[in-house]
């Protein structure tokens, strides 16, 4: 699996850390890349693409 994490404050990211870490897991957590954007649909602070296999 992996995520791309588009954050529209990077200040952010320690507290979305949080909660990936709590819906993830820290044993395995998925490989991720994170980034700031300048803005994302609807004012969202956090937009999240996923690819999975199974």
């Amino acid at each position: 699996m992996n995520t791309t994490v588009y954050l529209s404050d990077l200040d952010d990211f320690e507290r979305f850390n949080t909660a990936y870490a709590e819906f993830f897991g820290s044993s395995a957590p998925p490989a991720r890349a994170t980034v700031e954007v300048a803005r994302l649909p609807r004012d969202a602070k956090v937009e999240i693409s996923a690819i999975a296999v199974r």
